[in-house]
């Protein structure tokens, strides 16, 4: 208990050890969604689900335990929501890309991260980008994710004539992701501890009633990592270059690590002075986790904004995460489960991390349109073109356009300028792809 006391400093944060415990219990409930969305979103990538579970787990309880013994903060990581959809989607089945050379961009995209996190360029680079546009990549990742969630559940289908339609809502899987979401929607109203997760456990149990899916048992040994460790190609991707790939992956992991840690750190009275003691360390922890995920074999690896929840339950060390990262490695066990998981039960959980990234919104400025404009034509263009990356090109080379054009051309920070100028020659000699 004393060695616990030195490390995490407990009772100056005003917690205990069983305070912590219960509050890392409450994040992982809130968090633990992902071991089964995971391996489904980059299953559809073409990449070996039972080894993306394992890693899933794996970068998850090493990236807690990282934040948690490094930077002393109660905040859970794992593979983020948002950046698996745009490797999947993107990358892999609209770029042509293999799921290797994926892998290899995140990887890059994580050693840059930690270069910026080591080096304390973070600051520049993040004051450097308008405030607008960064809102606009978090409300334009929510709309794609609603996209994908809305197809996966088979409510929204394609139509040769009017591009897309609703889909058979007679059938079992779009009825069942209707009950999901809306249990899910509830049990978080009512403050249920694991509302996603349940949500999620309930379709899936439903589906074997109702939609003909099959039970594989709860618990077996952890399937083999083989057919992801180390299956990175790093050389791949920098072989197709990193303005469509890494630049965006770095990007959406620099403002949405920053935007998490700030933003549970504040809720959990951790700001001194509005800003965090140890960022620069919790900064590095989310690099490190990066590195290592796509070593493992997944996405991105990010700080979870669920950690709020375990901040409200009394969590406020590094305590909290390093109970997450122990119940993490648990749900290696649980592999059978995650197995028999349909796409149409994550879909609910897509729908409504989707819904609660466009709050965002209300960040914007309406008022001056050469911020809102370019706002809102990256958040429209990221689920119209159906690509992350293009969206975010949109915002930038606008804003910088209509700056210049009303003679606010001063206001432009020389971020903005460099990345737009970046897409803008992409699109001019390199094409659209």
């Amino acid at each position: 208990m004393s060695l616990l006391e030195n490390h995490f400093k407990l009772k100056e944060h005003g917690t205990d050890v069983r305070t912590e415990l219960l509050a890392g219990l409450t994040t992982f409930l809130t968090m633990a969604y992902i071991i089964f969305v995971n391996p489904s979103i980059l299953g559809s990538a073409g990449m070996p689900t039972d080894a993306v579970f394992v890693a899933t787990c794996l970068a998850a309880a090493l990236g807690s335990l990282i934040m948690g013994l490094y930077a002393n903060y109660p905040i859970g990581l794992a593979p983020g929501m948002g950046l698996n959809a745009y490797f999947a989607f993107i990358v892999v089945r609209q770029m042509g890309l293999s799921w290797e050379v994926a892998l290899g961009a995140v990887f890059i995209s994580g050693c840059l991260f930690l270069v910026v996190s080591a080096f304390r360029l973070r600051e520049m680079i993040i004051d450097g980008i308008p405030a607008s546009i960064r809102i606009a990549i978090a409300v334009g990742l929510g709309l794609f994710l609603g996209l994908i969630a809305l197809h996966n559940a088979g409510i929204v289908v394609a139509n040769k004539d009017t591009m897309v339609t609703m889909g058979n809502l007679h059938a079992a899987p779009p009825l069942l992701a209707i009950v999901g979401f809306f249990a899910i929607v509830a049990l978080d109203k009512l403050k249920v501890k694991g509302a996603i997760l349940i949500g999620i456990l309930l379709v899936t149990v439903l589906s074997f009633f109702f939609a003909d899916n099959k039970f594989m048992g709860l618990v077996s040994a952890p399937p083999s990592l083989a057919p992801t460790l180390f299956k990175l190609d790093i050389m791949g991707a920098l072989s197709v270059g990193i303005l469509n790939v890494v630049l965006v992956f770095f990007l959406v992991e620099l403002f949405d690590a920053t935007g998490t840690l700030m933003g549970v750190a504040s809720r959990a009275g951790l700001l001194v002075d509005g800003k965090m003691a140890r960022m620069n360390k919790a900064l590095m922890a989310d690099s490190c986790a990066i590195v290592a995920g796509a070593t493992l074999g997944t996405s991105s690896t990010t700080a979870y904004i669920e950690s709020a929840a375990g901040v409200q339950a009394g969590g406020r060390t590094g305590l909290t995460a390093v109970a997450v990262a122990v119940l993490f490695l648990g749900c290696l066990f649980l592999s059978p489960l995650a197995s028999v998981v349909p796409a149409y039960a994550t879909a609910p959980a897509l729908l409504y991390v989707a819904c609660l990234m466009l709050r965002e919104l209300g960040g914007i400025d309406w008022n001056d349109t050469t911020e809102s404009i370019p706002a809102a034509i990256t958040a429209l263009a990221m689920p119209f073109t159906y690509s992350i990356a293009t969206g975010v090109a949109f915002g930038f080379i606008s804003y910088a356009v209509l700056k210049l054009l009303t003679g606010r051309a001063r206001d432009v920070k020389l971020a903005v300028w460099v990345i737009a100028a970046l897409f803008l020659f992409k699109f001019i000699y390199l094409g659209a792809g």
